[in-house]
């Protein structure tokens, strides 16, 4: 009788995680995350950490306050969008890293963003730049590196829950994933989800929100490879996403762009003082 029973409790136990596992098999699918807000924060501080450290891969800019504080007024004018829901829980830092050879920006959980020289010479007036940075501050809203975290180990961390690991193992797994900034590296439902909110947050500003689809065009034209190849590892560029873009634009009638909402001479001075 009481091998019975330790059978039938096994089984239960054994349908139990089976059930979990399917469960989870179909979280990634359904955008859904697993992680706590303040995983994105903690995770975040982590990964800022691990860039200040590494001087060789991500030169910071240093002794240009000017620079810096040029992109972060872009960054508060946006950032005070009724959009942005996550404003005051998230750090929302900006940083640049000195490399005129990378077209690219990124954002860690957490709101920490960083912008290339590369990117900044690149693109021709402020409201493209600002459509870029919106774009990566939607993707810390959007909780974007986490979701996909919850995708890639969705299972193995339920699992882990379901069958008493400590939870110090899970922190690990979690600090894994991200050795070389490997999370960072965006879907391209990632990327046309945060084309969507970076217009919306951009339509309350005084910057013309379909900027970055002059980034779009610019690179399209680029050859491939060298200073590109960066950019397109961690944000995907489809033809569609300009068409989305576009599409964007026509449905919240946005105004046509011009010199007062593009702010060309005013970024093309701003360029010639970059180092």
């Amino acid at each position: 009788m009481m091998a019975n029973a330790r059978i039938w409790i096994k089984k239960r136990k054994l349908l139990g995680v089976l059930t979990l596992g399917v469960l989870i098999g179909c979280v990634g699918a359904l955008g859904i995350n697993l992680f706590p807000e303040g995983k994105d924060i903690e995770l975040g501080l982590q990964v800022d950490s691990e860039i200040r450290k590494d001087a060789t891969q991500y030169p910071i800019l240093k002794n240009r306050p000017d620079v810096k504080s040029y992109v972060e007024e872009i960054g508060r004018k946006i950032l005070a969008s009724p959009e942005v829901k996550k404003r005051g829980v998230y750090a929302y830092e900006f940083e640049i890293i000195h490399d005129d050879t990378t077209i690219n920006a990124f954002c860690t959980p957490g709101g920490y963003i960083y912008v290339y020289t590369g990117l900044m010479k690149f693109v021709e007036n402020e409201a493209t730049l600002a459509g870029v940075l919106s774009h990566e501050i939607a993707h810390a809203e959007r909780r974007h590196a986490t979701r996909r975290m919850t995708s890639a180990l969705g299972v193995q961390v339920l699992l882990a829950i379901a069958l008493g690991e400590k939870p110090s193992q899970l922190v690990q797994l979690s600090g894994n994933l991200f050795a070389g900034l490997g999370l960072l590296m965006n879907s391209r439902s990632d990327e046309t989800e945060s084309d969507t909110y970076a217009l919306r947050y951009l339509q309350s500003t005084e910057y013309y929100p379909g900027g970055i689809r002059f980034f779009f065009e610019k690179v399209g034209q680029g050859r491939r490879g060298g200073s590109f190849e960066r950019l397109l590892s961690t944000h995907p560029l489809p033809q569609d996403r300009i068409e989305h873009v576009e599409k964007l634009l026509q449905q919240m009638n946005a105004p046509a762009p011009t010199e007062e909402n593009l702010f060309a001479v005013r970024y093309t001075e701003f360029k010639r003082s970059l180092p």
